[in-house]
């Protein structure tokens, strides 16, 4: 690769060196010429090479000075090519008053010395600059007149421009079919000539216009010969663009694996140059495809990315495609209002591209008479003709004319208000079901979701009763059929105590995390708020555990002190002990378990501390959410239902408070209950 860009390095160098050398070797030439019209020739040719290089600051020096000698020795030939030449660098210039004079001037002094050929080429030149204008009926005319000279002769090269410029004219004037004959045109002689350039790009159009009229099997076609055309060096943009277009054609097909094959390579061709327009196009298609394959979300994706970027560099024609298929996108997926404003926007901007796409020119265009006459005979019959005729404001046929045209026009603006008015109506029922249908699916949406809810209860409830619960009263079963069936001693059965006593106490605190969770979980419970000591509460829970904090060796601090909650009394008595009981079962021998609280901005604030195992940070967000059945056993083998938070959490919401937790693994767990003090305001 390095060898052949040396190459192309030194042989570019060469070309300019040796085109350098002519120009060098022509101003010295000029130099020692007489002032005649050999002298004009051979500036001409200097010209013609500044202008092959764009050296046109130089170029114009020596079109100015060619022209005044032109002017001096009476060379009619020489005014006629040094204002065309002056022309084309004013064309190139975007210099468009200054281009039209001066090919007008060399227009007329090729007319003087009957050149057909020369005026074909001005006019072939007017015909370009009209066109690239938008005034495509005078551009359409020039053209049309200079071909007809062009073929006669049997000149490849103005030929090859003038098709390609017809063509484009054509194609921005809707007229596609005129658009393809003569792309097709240009495409033969550009072949002729050897015209690579311009092979790819009659090539391109046609397979653009194609698609345009429908034709997709040829406009695959003719996208595949210009992939075949590329060089991969120097064709990257053009590349970029040509592979989602050829995906898109498959695409119409249902040809997947083709377009996909095509898209994919596209998108990641264009990101990998960095051209916007490119993934944008090859977003789109293959959003449009993986919407028809299902793939609704990847699709989402897809177009979201594609809306930013058409929006970002305002590519108006993609947008659009992007609101059609966000239409389609939303519609599948039951979003009808969002579907609802995605047509909206589509049909905004359909209207305001259609009225600028849509330019005003005749169809049938006669090219210019070209022939050559005498220009004084032209002025004078042109004289006589002026004098001879009456003005447009006398003749009554303009008049009737005007009021005609008015007529037109107020009968297409009436029919335009009646067609907006009816479009609004549609538009208003379409969103009235619209609505109805989003209401219907909301409330569907919220019985399922009431209806997962209620499985969830019952799931849980199965599993708590088949599994946790079932084991402590089948073992407190089993211990009594042995005493029962005498198959163990009183003396054992005392050992076994203990035993059956966790046992019983597991099975009790189940019952009791299971009946208050499953009733707060079926709406049955209602707070029944009151003025109460939370110090009372705490000392009563509090004694409920003695004997389990002296078994563990654990050191319980009451720092309660009194204070009045407002609240439901035995839900706060469920909470407190369902707090203490988690701190005394995931506290280890010697640890430090302590209850407190305190006024915090008028309220109060509940403290349950412990120096216990404490909590891993992923699994705090698990505490107080059944459904993530989170659970786990003390430090002394405690077996839990994964409830007794859940619960909390729901009754604290129930009488206005909130609970959380603090806690770091091996060292400790804080959970605060914050809770009014007095009657909620209204």
């Amino acid at each position: 690769m390095r060898q052949l860009l040396t190459l192309a390095a030194s042989i570019l160098s060469l070309f300019i060196f040796s085109q350098n050398e002519k120009i060098d070797e022509l101003k010295v030439q000029l130099a020692y010429q007489k002032q005649d019209s050999t002298k004009v020739d051979m500036s001409l040719m200097l010209i013609s090479e500044l202008y092959a290089i764009e050296d046109y600051n130089i170029a114009l020096l020596y079109v100015n000075e060619t022209s005044k000698l032109s002017e001096e020795i009476n060379y009619t030939k020489g005014l006629a090519e040094s204002n065309y030449y002056r022309a084309l660098i004013y064309a190139n210039r975007n210099d468009y008053f200054n281009a039209i004079d001066n090919y007008n001037k060399s227009k007329s002094y090729y007319s003087q010395i009957r050149d057909t050929l020369g005026v074909a080429r001005v006019s072939n030149s007017i015909g370009l600059l009209e066109i690239k204008r938008g005034n495509y009926g005078v551009g359409l005319q020039n053209s049309l007149s200079a071909i007809d000279i062009f073929e006669k002769q049997d000149l490849k090269e103005e030929l090859s421009t003038a098709y390609n410029n017809l063509a484009e004219a054509y194609f921005k004037t809707n007229q596609n079919d005129k658009a393809i004959d003569f792309n097709l045109k240009a495409l033969e002689v550009r072949e002729k000539i050897n015209d690579k350039a311009g092979i790819i790009t009659s090539t391109k159009n046609i397979a653009e216009l194609y698609s345009i009229l429908k034709e997709h099997r040829k406009s695959i076609e003719y996208y595949e010969k210009v992939l075949d055309l590329l060089n991969p060096e120097t064709d990257k943009d053009l590349r970029g663009e040509i592979l989602p277009k050829l995906g898109s054609e498959y695409l119409r097909f249902k040809e997947y694996d083709k377009a996909s094959e095509y898209l994919v390579e596209g998108l990641k061709y264009n990101r990998k140059q960095g051209n916007s327009e490119g993934i944008l196009r090859a977003l789109n298609a293959i959003g449009n495809l993986n919407l028809q394959k299902k793939k609704v979300k990847l699709a989402a994706q897809q177009l979201d990315e594609a809306y930013k970027i058409a929006q970002k560099i305002d590519n108006k024609t993609e947008l659009l495609e992007n609101y059609k298929l966000h239409v389609a996108l939303d519609s599948t997926r039951g979003y009808f209002e969002n579907a609802f404003f995605w047509k909206n926007k589509y049909h905004s901007l359909k209207d305001s591209l259609t009225l600028v796409d849509q330019p005003v020119f005749p169809t049938d265009i006669d090219p210019l008479d070209l022939k050559m006459n005498n220009p004084i005979e032209e002025n004078i019959n042109n004289f006589e003709n002026k004098t001879s005729k009456t003005t447009w404001l006398n003749n009554p046929w303009v008049l009737y004319g005007t009021i005609a045209a008015l007529a037109v026009l107020l009968s297409l603006l009436i029919f335009s208000l009646l067609k907006t008015k009816s479009h609004k109506d549609e538009l208003i029922k379409q969103k009235d079901m619209l609505a109805k249908e989003q209401k219907r699916s909301e409330a569907i949406l919220e019985q399922t979701h009431h209806l997962e809810e209620v499985n969830q209860v019952k799931d849980k409830l199965f599993s708590i009763v088949s599994h946790d619960l079932k084991d402590s009263i089948s073992s407190i079963k089993a211990f009594l059929d042995l005493l029962k069936e005498d198959s163990i001693s009183k003396d054992e059965f005392y050992e076994l105590i203990p035993e059956l006593s966790e046992n019983a106490n597991n099975a009790s605190s189940l019952l009791f995390n299971l009946l208050n969770w499953s009733k707060s979980q079926m709406q049955n419970l209602e707070p029944k708020p009151e003025l109460f000591n939370i110090q009372d509460v705490f000392h009563n829970k509090i004694a409920l555990v003695e004997q389990k904090v002296e078994d563990k060796r654990i050191v319980l601090i009451d720092e309660s002190q009194h204070d009045l909650i407002y609240a439901d009394k035995s839900m706060v008595e469920i909470v407190i002990q369902n707090l203490i009981t988690n701190a005394v079962k995931f506290s280890r021998t010697g640890d430090v378990i302590t209850v407190s609280n305190q006024d915090v901005n008028g309220k109060a604030l509940i403290c349950v501390e412990d120096t216990g195992v404490g909590i891993s940070k992923e699994n705090i967000d698990k505490l107080f959410n059944a459904n993530k059945n989170f659970t786990t056993v003390g430090t002394k083998n405690e077996k839990g239902t994964g409830l007794g938070l859940t619960i909390a959490k729901d009754l604290v919401e129930l009488n206005n408070g909130r609970i959380w937790v603090e806690s770091t693994q091996n060292v400790g767990s804080k959970f605060f209950v914050e809770l009014p003090k007095t009657t909620p305001k209204a």
